[in-house]
């Protein structure tokens, strides 16, 4: 079948061959150039600037309670100087999930105010093909941006990488985890801090101490 769309106006996006599964890929294949490859980061490149992470608002939520989102959206920051991530499904706060809304609304305000990554919110595979579409022929044809594909991840400097490792712990967002680097002064202060010393910094407060402590003197039980 022929290409609905010219070869000087081709806009090409590269996704990400674990987002192979989802509709997204075939559904940008009718505006597109599709080229799957395996990404260093982000799930969707746009442009040599732009890349794009996709959560599910089930994946968004399991990412903010095992650790992994802020993680994911340092090294999408330190990758693209125009980082996405696009939210797709239904309402954050009417999932099954037994999470505070507190928790949600505070990784949010984290993501953009923090980490400085812009946030999209999508209702289905549809309107995330069609915002991925929007943003790469923008960038590609009106903006005359190049889509070279990106080499591996740029290393994080020592402060982000001392970051990630508190900010893993429960309930310790990455502004949480900056206000105890600065307090204690390295993550070894940190995890030998006891839970008085921990209730000391501002937001922690005796829950959150407590549920460090817990954690970090846990016994780890080897998988069967």
């Amino acid at each position: 079948m022929q290409s609905a769309f010219k070869p000087e106006q081709e806009v090409v996006i590269y996704a990400d061959t674990r987002e192979a599964a989802s509709s997204i890929s075939s559904i940008l294949a009718k505006k597109c150039v599709v080229r799957e490859k395996q990404l260093h980061v982000a799930d969707y490149q746009l442009s040599d600037r732009m890349g794009a992470e996709r959560k599910t608002t089930q994946d968004f939520i399991g990412s903010i309670m095992d650790g992994r989102l802020f993680r994911q959206m340092h090294e999408l920051k330190a990758e693209f100087e125009i980082p996405i991530l696009i939210v797709e499904g239904e309402s954050l706060f009417d999932t099954d999930i037994a999470i505070h809304p507190n928790a949600i609304r505070g990784a949010i305000a984290a993501v953009i105010a923090d980490i400085r990554v812009g946030m999209v919110w999508t209702r289905n595979a549809s309107e995330t093909a069609s915002i991925l579409f929007t943003f790469a022929k923008r960038e590609q044809l009106a903006e005359k941006r190049g889509i070279a594909i990106r080499g591996k991840a740029k290393f994080l400097s020592d402060n982000e990488q001392q970051e990630f490792i508190i900010a893993g712990l429960p309930k310790i967002s990455t502004l949480k985890a900056k206000a105890l680097l600065k307090h204690f002064g390295s993550p070894e202060g940190v995890f030998t801090a006891t839970e008085e010393e921990l209730k000391k910094v501002p937001g922690i407060g005796k829950q959150i101490a407590k549920v460090m402590r817990r954690l970090l003197q846990k016994k780890y039980e080897k998988a069967v």
